[in-house]
């Protein structure tokens, strides 16, 4: 298969939405890299992870749906974020200003169990917003956290922060969840939901664990 035939697994494309066309990054499940621990069709977990931002109104996920219709079939579409991207976790977190916008992600992605936050995650907007990007291998049962976003470790998790996990922990898991994920996958983020509000504070690394991804940008 040549390189003008290779399905792409993040390419810049047009869409229509809201009635407006915008730049996206289209991930197609042709792109995808067969996974021994999680199922095909991470475009969902994409999806999914823009679902759960907006659930929980933090919106730290750009924009991200599913369609059937892209050049390689069905794939997930997230708006692309105009970004300065000389910028990444490590380089944010040089500026305490930024520092509650990556406590919200470090929050995220313990609930969504986030097992890939490398540092070019991290996407500073050019209206100075903090989004977090690439969240295919989120929502796995059993835990798999890993990320470069330690920094925070037992430190307490702003109230805010916990108000909107118990609400959501609370509360019936979300439509659009139960739509993408396994229902065991959406139990296991409502319940870590739920962790994250007894604890009250930033994990640190577990030792039995690999907690760091790999490369770390």
């Amino acid at each position: 298969m040549s390189e003008e035939q290779r399905p792409p697994t993040a390419q810049a494309l047009t869409i229509l939405a809201r009635g407006e066309v915008e730049l996206a990054v289209y991930k197609p499940l042709r792109g995808e890299r067969p996974l021994w621990d999680f199922p095909d069709g991470l475009y969902r977990r994409e999806v999914a992870a823009y679902e759960l931002s907006h659930a929980l109104g933090w919106d730290v996920v750009p924009e991200t749906v599913v369609r059937d219709d892209g050049p390689y079939g069905a794939g997930s579409y997230q708006r692309f974020v105009e970004a300065d991207f000389t910028e990444h976790y490590f380089t944010l977190l040089e500026t305490p200003k930024h520092h509650d916008a990556l406590r919200v992600l470090a929050v995220f992605d313990l609930v969504a169990n986030n097992a890939d936050r490398k540092s070019g995650h991290c996407l500073l907007a050019d209206d100075q917003r903090i989004f977090g990007i690439d969240h295919g291998l989120c929502f796995a049962v059993p835990p798999k956290l890993r990320t470069v976003m330690w920094d925070f470790a037992g430190e307490s998790i702003p109230g805010g922060l916990l108000a909107d996990l118990a609400q959501l922990a609370a509360g019936q898991a979300p439509a659009a969840l139960l739509e993408l994920l396994h229902p065991d996958e959406v139990n296991a983020t409502l319940a870590r939901a739920a962790a994250v509000v007894r604890t009250g504070r930033f994990p640190n690394p577990d030792p039995d664990r690999r907690p760091y991804p790999w490369p770390m940008v």
